[in-house]
Formats: structure tokens, C-alpha cells, sequence
């Protein structure tokens, strides 16, 4: 696909919405929201990659509260004919068809590959890939079957959520101070999976959330890179695409406009 003359391709990640508490995610989806009102000028397509929300499920006749300003504006843009790309991450998997009938936003639950202007992607929330993390890779497993999905949908909403607020809190207690920390390239997971990707076939672009670390990382001589996008708690980063390059930006929470996310900023020390 190539793209129309001052038309770009927007990425972002792991909102986390609905934590640690009401007032800072309210915050957080304002930031987030004004975002969106600035790209939506120039924006081509959209890609969100997992972890929009710190949990969701979808009842049958129920989801949860919350977030209507983020959904209203992915509504207006959607309506405005802007393709959103929404991945499922680990916080979110159980997002089902609400979303898709109600916004017109295409879900996606593996990695997905895309061509623009010859440059190829490959796109995903980046949670069970690459080495280790057996642990998680089987609890994934089980949090997919759609028989204890449906035994989950048993609970009342209040009670099904409340254990998905405590265990979301427990496990970020846990491994909150690793995310912050850049483990090198010789222990970065996502970084061993993309330089095996790269065995099988050439990609110009991995693009990844997850890790909430923003990190821009050559892979190869060809040119290759490995992209987290950050987060949206700590560091209010994104990714953009404009036909020729690839950039991770910054939302400056001070500025109307954003700025680039430049080598002395960087996650990585």
C-alpha cells in the first residue's frame, strides 16, 4: 500500500486504563484523548497494540464503566473513515465483538504483517513471544479457552472484575520495577524473537508494545529495527510512520504539539 502525500500511520500501546485509581486514568485518558484529536488530521490508519485497558470483559449484556471519552473520539475517528487497528495485549484479551460492532474497529488477537510504501511491518502486543515465560504461556493458554471464558461470565460482573482488579494490581506490584529497567539486547525477549523473525524473512519494522519500555533498536546491518512503543503511564509515547521513516515521539503533556523522542531521552541507558 502506499500512502497519500502528508498521510501517516500512527501506533501507540499500553494505556492501562482504569489504574492505579480513577483520577490518574481519567487523566491519563484525557492526555490521551487530546492525542488523538492531533494526529486525526493526518492520520492514514491507527494502530492500537494491546493493553488499552488494564481489564476488560464483555458480557453478554455488560462492560465495564468507564473510558467514554477515549471511546467517543475512537468513534468519531472511525466514523471519519480512519481504519483502527486494536490488538488484544494480556490485560485485555477478553475483548470480544463489542467493540468492533460498536466502533467499527478491526481486532486482532496474534501479530500482524502490513506493507506501506515497501517498508514491511510486523505488529503485535509482543506478550508470550520470544524465549521463557513458560509460566505466563500456559496461563495465557488457559485465560483463552472459551469454556472457562464462559465459566468466568458466570461471576457476577461485580465480583468478576473485582478479582480482575486485585490480580492486576498484584502482578504489577511484582514485576512493575522490572519494566523499567533495559535488560540489553543479548536478554531483551522481544529482541531475541525479532532477530529470529528476521532468519525466516526480512521485515524493515518490528513493532511492539508490552515491554512499556520505549526502545529503538537496530537489528541487523539491513537495517532492521525493534520497536516498543512505551506506555502511557509513565512515558506518553507513541510511534509514527510518514512514508520514509519510522519515529518514536513523545506527548508532551505541556505542549500542543509533539515532540521527538530524541537519543537523550531515551529508555535506554
Amino acid at each position: 500500500m502506499q500512502l497519500e502525500p502528508g498521510k501517516k500511520i500512527y501506533f501507540a500501546s499500553d494505556l492501562h486504563l482504569g489504574v492505579p485509581d480513577y483520577a490518574s486514568s481519567l487523566e491519563r485518558e484525557k492526555h490521551f484523548v487530546n492525542w488523538l484529536d492531533l494526529i486525526k488530521s493526518d492520520a492514514a490508519e491507527l494502530f492500537l497494540v494491546g493493553d488499552v485497558f488494564d481489564f476488560w470483559f464483555e458480557y453478554r449484556k455488560a462492560v465495564p464503566r468507564g473510558f467514554v471519552r477515549l471511546l467517543g473520539k475512537l468513534a468519531e475517528i472511525s466514523d471519519a473513515g480512519i481504519p483502527i487497528h486494536l490488538f488484544t495485549g494480556n490485560h485485555d484479551m477478553w475483548i470480544f465483538d463489542y467493540l468492533p460492532q460498536e466502533i467499527g474497529l478491526k481486532l486482532y488477537r496474534e501479530p500482524l504483517e502490513r506493507e506501506w510504501n515497501q517498508k514491511r511491518f510486523f505488529i503485535g502486543h509482543g506478550d508470550g513471544l520470544g524465549p521463557g515465560d513458560h509460566g505466563y504461556k500456559f496461563i495465557k493458554k488457559v485465560f483463552k479457552n472459551p469454556f472457562l471464558q464462559w465459566c468466568f461470565a458466570r461471576l457476577h460482573p461485580n465480583l468478576g472484575i473485582g478479582l480482575a482488579d486485585y490480580f492486576s494490581r498484584s502482578s504489577r506490584a511484582k514485576s512493575g520495577p522490572k519494566d523499567a529497567v533495559f535488560l540489553g539486547e543479548e536478554e531483551e525477549w522481544l529482541v531475541i524473537y525479532s532477530k529470529e523473525m528476521l532468519e525466516e524473512a526480512f521485515r524493515d519494522y518490528f513493532v511492539f508494545g508490552h515491554r512499556h519500555l520505549p526502545l529503538d533498536i537496530q537489528l541487523n546491518e539491513a537495517g532492521s529495527r525493534y520497536i516498543n512503543l512505551g506506555d502511557w503511564i509513565q512515558y506518553f509515547t507513541y510511534a509514527v510512520f510518514d512514508g520514509e521513516q519510522m519515529r518514536l515521539m513523545e506527548y508532551p503533556l505541556k505542549a500542543e504539539s509533539p515532540g521527538l523522542w530524541t537519543d537523550n531521552k531515551s529508555a535506554v541507558k
